[in-house]
């Protein structure tokens, strides 16, 4: 049983002396308003059109009220699930492969959110649940010994925590606007070498509306002339035996500015039917929503195997003499790349993907190889400056994350006593929306309903 160690002031009751699980469903679709979890926030899902598939899927979903509280307990061993605990504030639906806590009495569910929030920090749920993806479930956690300050300190507490989140809030805010600010500034740098050059040179008109002018002595080319879009490796697979390892790149092992990990292998068995490919020096596009607005992909130069595999929404660019691997990466991670690649996305809501026709009729300056070389190095010196400025910034974000959660673990469990504390008037300030890829992957998730 997990032990909360808190005040000796405060009785101690079991979980479900104070909340029943609520398996309401929605079977009636009585509530079209679907949530979902959003960084320790129950925000609501994007709208989509009704149709008769999404009604079945919303027939599915638990029913919940202000005062609920939901616990994503899914993947219990894995820590790509950030802040598992959202409190509920509007009536509407979740996904049933949630756990969805409902108060018996009258308490504060604020207070209770916040120091679920504590065991969750503290990796208390870890190694719980039960099933292939270890899925945490209400008969895990019913006989947890809860604290039960009086209703009047525990809202004395809510009172004193928003108003201590929100300070910190504030300044993590702030630090993500320069973090924003750098961002922005990385794509400009690698817009203006790759769709212009860094050289004062003559130039010509590109005849791209988008585009403008450009170096006089660039090429103006397609994708398709300057590399092999969805090359095959079969030539490759056929000399190697079934046993031999090679890596393996789910979307989540590789990031928006390019960096792989290489650190899962399967063999060859495994792999070669049912997945994307690709050689050592190929370049990956991640071709669904919301991974190719993000700039998912990568240069796979340094692949540490000469073949790989990977989940099936990546389409591999193989380059021809034309162009230089590690250019043709950086001309994916253009802008106008992205922008346009995502307004002729195709497929339902949610699930759109960036047609190969685009990427292969995407047109643009192509300069020399020996031009493409001085380019890459005058882009890679500027990234460098700024991803250090980055690096310092989100340093700063976490470690101010880490100071809210020992802030709010020290007062939820009564170490700090904010009794006599006065709360002075302020302004609530939720933290800054992250990059929105670190949204819950709702698709994978409702496979729990199944």
């Amino acid at each position: 049983m997990i032990h909360i160690d808190t005040s000796e002031r405060w009785e101690k009751v079991r979980l479900s002396s104070l909340f029943f699980e609520n398996r309401n469903k929605n079977s009636d679709f009585r509530e079209q308003k679907a949530f979902q979890f959003y960084f320790g926030a129950i925000v609501p899902k994007k709208e989509y059109e009704l149709t008769d598939d999404l009604m079945e899927t919303y027939k599915k979903y638990t029913v919940i009220r202000p005062g609920d509280i939901i616990i994503n307990g899914l993947n219990l061993n894995y820590d790509f699930v950030t802040q598992r605990v959202g409190l509920v504030n509007e009536c509407g639906i979740i996904t049933s492969a949630y756990l969805s806590l409902r108060p018996r009495s009258e308490i504060n569910s604020k207070y209770y959110c916040y120091l679920f929030k504590t065991v969750d920090a503290c990796k208390m749920f870890h190694g719980l649940g039960s099933g292939i993806r270890l899925t945490l479930s209400f008969k895990d956690i019913k006989n947890f010994r809860l604290p039960v300050p009086s209703h009047e300190e525990q809202d004395q507490i809510v009172r004193y925590l928003d108003w201590k989140v929100s300070e910190i809030n504030g300044l993590i805010s702030i630090r993500k606007k320069q973090v924003s600010t750098y961002k922005e500034l990385r794509k400009a740098v690698i817009d203006q070498g790759i769709l212009r050059g860094f050289a004062k040179t003559d130039t010509k008109d590109s005849g791209i509306n988008w585009l403008g002018r450009i170096p006089e002595a660039w090429d103006i080319l397609p994708i398709k002339r300057i590399c092999r879009v969805q090359a095959s490796i079969s030539d490759k697979v056929n000399k190697m035996n079934d046993s031999a390892m090679v890596t393996f790149l789910p979307m989540e092992n590789v990031t928006e500015t390019g960096v792989i990990d290489c650190s899962i292998k399967r063999p060859v068995s495994e792999v070669r039917t049912g997945f994307s490919s690709f050689a050592k020096g190929d370049v990956v596009v991640a071709k669904i929503t919301p991974c190719f607005e993000n700039g998912k992909g990568a240069c796979l130069d340094e692949l540490d195997t000469e073949i790989g595999f990977g989940t099936t929404e990546f389409i591999n660019l193989r380059p021809l003499r034309r162009v230089l691997s590690k250019y043709l990466y950086m001309i994916t991670m253009t802008r106008p790349f992205r922008m346009f690649g995502e307004e002729v996305m195709t497929g339902s809501a949610g699930q759109k993907r960036v047609p190969v026709g685009f990427i292969k009729s995407f047109t643009l300056g192509i300069p020399s190889i020996e031009e493409q070389g001085r380019i890459l190095k005058l882009i890679e010196e500027k990234l460098a400056l700024i991803d250090k400025a980055i690096e310092v910034e989100s340093k700063n974000i976490q470690l101010l994350h880490e100071l809210k959660v020992r802030i709010i673990s020290d007062v939820v469990t009564g170490k700090i006593d904010v009794r006599g504390v006065e709360v002075p008037d302020y302004e609530f300030m939720e933290e800054a929306d992250r990059n929105s890829e670190e949204v819950d992957n709702e698709a994978d998730i409702e496979e729990q309903e199944d």
